[in-house]
């Protein structure tokens, strides 16, 4: 993904931030508070703006403990959470959020070696909390994205933490280096370090719909596509975006379906026809828990405190 000039052209917009490369376009946009497109080689990847992650569907121990009950405020923060904050970084240096009329001094050539965006966005719980997505493109056009849970006390546990991101058509395939299998923080013993590759989005077909699909300790994930919603683009060949750890590594998952569209659903027939990819970036999953389904909580090592910090950071580029 290698810039030529070394630089990327950054449009200041009435409403919206471009930033572009050889490869890559970014869109930003003030009011939907986040990155409403990124365009590879003239690929889309993103339907919607990325989200906090704060929300994992509920699975039967955790109807049997009552955990989503208590925790039950984090479904309506992980879909309704509001941008209260951006803050915009040119080469280094804060600027002015660039809204009209303050965008108007700025040419249409303007270049930078990096841009970094951060959208704060502020939790409708209480009491409420901040978390942090941002955004930094380096002059290769390659996005370093991480978020930042801010610890509250006096909130409930966490069931996850990362960011969701919502592709606008259904993967093919997804390769991964990692555990082998499905694995949860408390459910990784007997994997296998190596690569995997998963064709489709498989969803667990439990009788009722329940989280799934998760993957622990990996270093880097491929997603490939072939279909986009671009009724002009002919072009029928694979396509793929790779994810790779930052420093630590992520867990993910890459299914068909929302937690929310997990959690509606009493009976897998109920579940809408794949058209979309969701993945997750997960910085922290609280364990399944299984000692038994009818009351036992999962054990103290896998719970997600909500009164510390909590961050995952990921490098995004074409592969």
């Amino acid at each position: 993904m290698e810039n030529t000039s070394n630089q990327l052209q950054v449009i200041y917009g009435d409403a919206t931030l471009g930033v572009l490369s050889d490869h890559a376009k970014y869109l930003f946009s003030y009011e939907r508070g986040g990155l409403e497109s990124l365009l590879i080689d003239g690929k889309e990847w993103l339907y919607r703006v990325p989200k906090p992650l704060l929300w994992r569907a509920t699975t039967d121990n955790d109807r049997g403990n009552h955990f989503s009950e208590k925790s039950a405020m984090w479904l309506g923060a992980d879909q309704f959470s509001v941008c209260d904050e951006i803050a915009i970084e040119i080469d280094g240096k804060m600027i002015e959020l660039p809204i009209a009329p303050i965008n108007n001094q700025y040419s249409n050539h303007e270049m930078a070696k990096t841009v970094k965006i951060c959208f704060t966005y502020l939790t409708n719980t209480v009491p409420q909390t901040k978390v942090d997505i941002t955004y930094q493109v380096d002059s290769s056009g390659r996005l370093l994205l991480s978020s930042e849970y801010h610890g509250q006390p006096g909130l409930p546990e966490l069931p996850a933490f990362g960011i969701k991101l919502v592709i606008p058509t259904p993967a093919v395939a997804f390769e991964y280096t990692g555990l082998s299998g499905e694995t949860y923080p408390d459910r990784m013993v007997g994997a296998t370090t190596g690569h995997y590759r998963v064709n489709g989005m498989p969803v667990t077909s439990y009788l009722v719909p329940q989280d799934c699909g998760v993957h622990m300790e990996t270093s880097d994930l491929m997603i490939t596509r072939k279909q986009t919603l671009n009724n002009a683009d002919h072009d029928k060949q694979e396509f793929s975006l790779y994810v790779e750890k930052n420093s630590d590594k992520f867990a993910f998952s890459c299914l068909p379906y929302t937690a929310e569209e997990l959690e509606n659903a009493t009976h897998c027939e109920e579940l809408p026809v794949p058209r979309r990819t969701v993945l997750s970036i997960l910085g922290a999953v609280r364990g399944v828990g299984g000692i038994d389904s009818w009351g036992a909580g999962v054990e103290e090592p896998y719970h997600i405190a909500s009164d510390v910090d909590h961050y995952v950071s990921v490098m995004i580029s074409p592969k």
